[in-house]
């Protein structure tokens, strides 16, 4: 007998679960949606889940430990991406929740594909020699995630504008996280900062994190907030395409997590004695702020040119 196969409202049920465990702060922005948006965030938010947890041997995002088994896990997850993006079922209620929203939405697959190619990075245990090697990182695990979501919203695969914007947001997001989670990362063995910049600042190779070099550590820490807030404000300009409910998620978003980066950079030398978070109080205030902010948002956030200085998406042929 064939199993019957799992409903979307079961598999957007179980990605509703995920983002509820997995972050609080991409929980709390989801809600203010509309319906259709909402559900379909969580789908996408599951699968990126389900592959970063498989990618990091964690749990909802937390508990990272070294993987022994790094090409095998990378991979599981390219097959499975593979099977979702071609229509078919997995298994998996992640897996099959992103096949369900880019059938749903007509995801462009390269924006998929290159998110999975962030894991095999990891992987490789790769570590990024320049800022243009960190960007480009960030683009893969993040930005192309931010890619995403504005087509989620609605935004056309070939509004490069709004697109770049909408990877601005996520480039930010993942600037603030590894600003966070240097120590962390550190602890299973990884380190996003620059070798430049270490080099920099002469902090020998693995040895950031050592109390001698901790005041150096955190000029770098600031750095990463400092492009994070760069990377945040370009993104607002593009919250003029979105749809008001949509744009109000976005900019609570920014500022839920801008805020990250911020205080990491005003906790210095103690930015990594505990884990840096926004707290419940800070997340209202945001969304009732970003409510003000999305209503203006054509006022406030005018036209203007994306900013020169800052890196640029690679392009997918259409």
């Amino acid at each position: 007998m064939v199993s019957a196969q799992p409903s979307r409202a079961a598999i957007v049920a179980t990605a509703q679960e995920s983002i509820a465990r997995g972050s609080k702060s991409f929980a709390a922005a989801s809600r203010l949606f509309d319906r259709a948006t909402r559900e379909r965030a969580w789908l996408l938010y599951a699968w990126c889940r389900r592959c970063d947890d498989l990618a990091d041997g964690q749990e909802h995002g937390h508990g990272a430990v070294p993987v022994r088994n790094p090409q095998e896990r990378l991979a599981l997850i390219r097959g499975a991406t593979a099977t979702a993006l071609a229509g078919e079922q997995v298994g998996d209620p992640a897996f099959d929740a992103l096949r369900i929203v880019a059938r749903e939405t007509r995801l462009p697959h390269g924006f998929a594909n290159d998110l999975v190619e962030g894991f095999a990075l990891d992987a490789d245990d790769w570590r990024p020699r320049s800022e243009a090697d960190l960007m480009r990182y960030c683009y893969h695990v993040a930005g192309a995630v931010g890619c995403m979501m504005a087509v989620i919203m609605g935004v056309d695969p070939a509004d490069d504008e709004t697109l770049d914007r909408a990877c601005d947001l996520g480039l930010a997001f993942q600037l603030a996280n590894i600003a966070r989670d240097i120590e962390a990362d550190d602890r299973i063995g990884r380190c996003y900062l620059p070798m430049e910049w270490l080099a920099e600042m002469d902090i020998p190779p693995g040895q950031h994190m050592k109390p001698p070099f901790r005041s150096r550590l955190t000029v770098l820490a600031r750095r990463l907030a400092e492009r994070a807030q760069a990377y945040e404000a370009s993104a607002r300009r593009g919250t003029p395409a979105l749809p008001l409910r949509s744009a109000w998620a976005v900019l609570a978003a920014a500022g839920i997590y801008g805020d990250i980066a911020r205080e990491v950079a005003a906790r210095g030398e103690h930015a990594w004695d505990h884990r840096v978070h926004t707290g419940r109080l800070a997340k209202l205030g945001w969304i009732a702020k970003a409510r003000w902010q999305a209503a203006t948002r054509a006022r406030r956030y005018p036209p203007a040119p994306r900013d020169s200085e800052l890196w640029t998406r690679p392009r997918h042929a259409r």
